[in-house]
């Protein structure tokens, strides 16, 4: 006790107290914390603790992002799991939710969103590059069945074409 109540024993202790490792351990071991975090979060104050916390947007931001990657999991967890599919499944093929996605889908609102997207789609250059590549290799296919099938024709009708220009010159 005397060697901690030193000026290098305090430095010591300070030292171990900011390592947030060791932070982390003191926290996560009590049992009398994770004890109170069990009575305050179900509780009708923590309820409301949390309604008044959530309504604090930059605090709901930071929460949302710790959360994002346990939420990500367990989502991904339910879609493997059979009995969350079949929920899933008796769900859309509910009439009721059959119905409300049919309104959705007809919503004004849904087709402007829809019409801003496929804008967006068309005049993005990577969609642009992609439908000027498949309209080049198009053309080149129209081209190489023109030389196939009118290859023959093309030559006797501009030699006919020949012809009578020089049928109409000869004769004036």
């Amino acid at each position: 006790m005397d060697i901690l109540k030193t000026d290098e024993g305090k430095k010591a202790i300070q030292e171990i107290m900011t390592d947030e490792k060791t932070k982390q351990q003191l926290v996560m071991e009590q049992a009398i914390v994770k004890e109170t975090l069990q009575q305050v979060l179900t509780s009708k104050e923590g309820v409301k603790f949390w309604e008044k916390a959530l309504q604090d947007p930059k605090f709901a931001e930071s929460f949302a992002k710790s959360l994002k990657t346990e939420h990500e999991k367990t989502i991904k967890a339910l879609m493997k799991d059979p009995e969350y599919q079949g929920m899933m499944i008796d769900i859309l093929k509910n009439p009721e939710m059959e119905k409300a996605m049919i309104d959705v889908l007809k919503s004004k609102e849904f087709r402007q969103h829809l019409q801003k997207v496929i804008t967006e789609t068309l005049n993005s250059p990577l969609f642009q590059a992609k439908i000027q590549d498949i309209l080049i290799k198009s053309a080149g296919n129209i081209q190489q069945g023109t030389k196939k099938h009118g290859g023959d024709e093309g030559e006797g009708g501009e030699g006919e074409e020949n012809s009578g220009n020089q049928q109409g010159q000869g004769g004036s």
